[in-house]
């Protein structure tokens, strides 16, 4: 049965609204696929403004090859701001897709993509105005499966009560495995209704369906064991990885937006997976093994998006980009191939030890010049060893006096502040730091018109990390060392004006560790937080701390924890973590070693270009790293 658009309800809401053309769909690109030709339905959601949401690669990669397929159709849907929601409310008009304006309730599949822990009151949001229960334990057969992915759905554990399934690592495959499933399970009559279809999906090991796990606690509230409830459900859930990039050259069509968003450029991903092993970043752990794009692929689809979309801006995406073994031929060739044009290029993410005056002459060819940014991350050397961060001083002005030679007149640095081990002087080191870079930036080009900006940000330890052991600083003192650092810095007369400072209070970092963290119990948390008004929580104009401690104190007063509990509480070897039953391929005493090595300042070389270090992840999965050189280039576009 078909249906039918919400749009003509909608559409009178819309001029009482801020923004209304992000509501409105019909983006180049976009697709509206007949209803009823289609078995299976998936609404996609990334659960914060479409402004933020619309460029997520994630989403439109999956968008695209979901359309892609015969009896599948996708659509796209966002968290709405409150001044719609409240119109919603008061019309009774359901959550919706921007794409067909269809209800979300209607589909098969809501999956959720969370980059942050920050979106789930977001998503509750979404779930109500849709009609769906907040508790997954009360849906019906007429209601979609809540599927969870994105880096957060390592640690799913949280929002447990709340997603009847969890997918970990690539989404490229298994969304077309699930979709099987579905079409099968449909085509069959939906036989044992919503409990069986989720029995399909988890039986596989690929699949993670909280309600088919148990959890038990020991009497001081550590976690004593996570099991399976039923026969046929396994006891570990894996992480799913695309071997290979070139086989899926997405998004062929990039959307492009109607109302102005964080990013406005065609970005290809030239390699997943990073093996620096910078011991804070889950996203570099939990996405191992290095896969990369070959620079043919890569030049293919930069000539695709670009005629697809009209966007001017290239960004070539990774979390490091400029560690791809041909990133001078892939520059140098895209450069040479778009001369004269409008396009630009930019690394979004590029290391401070693997910028060079070859790198910077290609990503200015054009004469355009995109913000730099460098993520030392920690302030002093000693910090850096700790973390892994292997980036000396030297290396750091070496790379800012290229960058300022070659026409740049500002860079940006990126740090935090909290990191374990951390002392007041190690933060106090970023000022001097700053200052140096502006001394360099000066003599390289004789002009005192040089600019750098300092951001930092509290660290918040992440599971699936060597610092998931970790005891988080509290916001006390991540501000006070904040403050300081603020403060030596404006002291200077000399460079203080040339330096930038943006920072971002550690009490967003606490509910985030709260998060990142929980377990089940912490499900009550967020539910009380939605209630009590907790929306976009990633906002600083929305974030409430004191809301957060308020519903944390009533929520968890009758268990024997609470949030320092979870947040700057230091957890042993042998504790049961929450995602301990999630496999992300690492080898869980190859973390805790490296926790080690951390505490006594050890750093771990890149396993790319040396040995291996035995991290599990090649072995687990029956593969190994992924680089080149091809040894291909990148000829001329051959006009027609």
């Amino acid at each position: 049965m078909s249906v039918e658009s919400l749009f003509p309800r909608l559409e009178p809401l819309l001029h009482k609204v801020q923004k209304p053309i992000q509501y409105v769909g019909g983006e180049l690109n976009s697709t509206v696929k007949d209803w009823d030709e289609a078995t299976v339905r998936w609404a996609l959601m990334y659960p914060d403004a479409y402004e933020v949401g619309l460029p997520n690669q994630g989403v439109q990669i999956l968008y695209e090859i979901l359309n892609e397929l015969p009896g599948t159709l996708a659509e796209r849907t966002y968290a709405v701001w409150p001044d719609l929601e409240a119109l919603m409310r008061a019309e009774g008009v359901p959550q919706f897709t921007v794409d067909g304006h269809r209800p979300v309730r209607a589909f098969d599949v809501l999956g959720v993509s969370f980059a942050t822990e920050l979106g789930y009151t977001n998503m509750l949001t979404a779930l109500d105005l849709a009609g769906i229960p907040l508790r997954a334990a009360e849906r019906t057969d007429e209601d979609p499966i809540v599927l969870a992915g994105g880096h957060a759905a390592f640690n799913p554990e949280p929002i447990a009560d709340f997603l009847d399934a969890a997918v970990l690592g690539d989404g490229e495959q298994i969304v077309i495995a699930i979709s099987e499933v579905l079409r099968e399970w449909k085509e069959e009559g939906s036989p044992g209704g919503r409990d069986e279809v989720l029995m399909r999906l988890a039986s596989s090991g690929g699949v993670y369906v909280p309600k088919f796990y148990d959890v038990e606690y020991h009497p001081d509230g550590r976690v004593k064991r996570v099991v399976p409830n039923r026969p046929g459900v396994p006891s570990r859930v894996f992480k799913h990885t695309v071997m290979d990039l070139d086989e899926w050259p997405y998004p062929k069509k990039p959307l492009v937006p109607l109302a102005e968003t964080v990013h406005e450029r065609f970005s290809v991903e030239i390699f997943r997976g990073c093996t620096r092993g910078c011991r804070f970043c889950q996203a570099g752990m939990i996405t191992r093994p290095v896969r990369e794009r070959s620079i043919t692929t890569i030049g293919d689809m930069v000539e695709v998006g670009i005629k697809e979309s009209g966007f001017s801006e290239v960004g070539l995406l990774s979390l490091s980009s400029a560690d791809h073994s041909e990133i001078t031929d892939v520059t140098k060739g895209l450069a040479d191939r778009y001369e004269g044009s409008q396009i630009g290029l930019s690394l979004p993410s590029t290391r401070v030890d693997a910028f060079n005056i070859d790198l910077a002459n290609e990503l200015s060819r054009n004469g355009r010049r995109s913000g730099l940014t460098f993520a030392p991350e920690g302030g002093s050397e000693r910090m850096r060893k700790v973390i892994n961060k292997m980036v000396t001083e030297e290396d750091l002005i070496r790379t800012v006096t290229t960058a300022y030679s070659q026409g740049w007149r500002q860079v940006k640095l990126y740090f935090m502040c909290g990191l374990p081990t951390e002392e007041d002087v190690d933060v106090l080191a970023i000022a001097d730091l700053a200052k140096r870079v502006i001394k360099a930036g000066r003599e390289a080009t004789g002009s005192k018109d040089i600019r750098c900006t300092v951001s930092i940000g509290g660290f918040v330890p992440k599971p699936h990390t060597p610092f998931q052991w970790a005891a988080q600083c509290d916001h006390e003192t991540v501000d006070r060392r904040l403050r300081e650092l603020r403060d030596a810095m404006r002291a200077d007369k000399e460079y203080g004006r040339a330096i930038g400072y943006r920072y971002h209070d550690g009490k967003p970092s606490i509910v985030e560790g709260l998060l990142s963290r929980g377990d089940r119990r912490v499900g009550a948390v967020i539910r009380t937080v939605w209630e009590d008004g907790g929306r976009f929580d990633g906002w600083s104009e929305h974030f409430s701390y004191d809301r957060w401690m308020a519903a944390a104190e009533r929520a968890l007063a009758g268990e024997p924890v609470d949030v320092a509990w979870y947040t700057t509480r230091e957890r042993d070897e042998h504790e049961v973590l929450p995602w301990d039953h999630l496999d992300a391929g690492l080898d869980r005493e190859w973390l805790w070693q490296d926790w080690q090595d951390a505490l006594g300042d050890v750093e771990v070389e890149d396993c790319r270009w040396t040995p291996c270090y035995d991290c599990g992840v090649c072995p687990t999965m029956g593969t190994e790293i992924q680089i080149g050189p091809t040894g291909k280039k990148l000829l001329p576009l051959t006009v027609l």
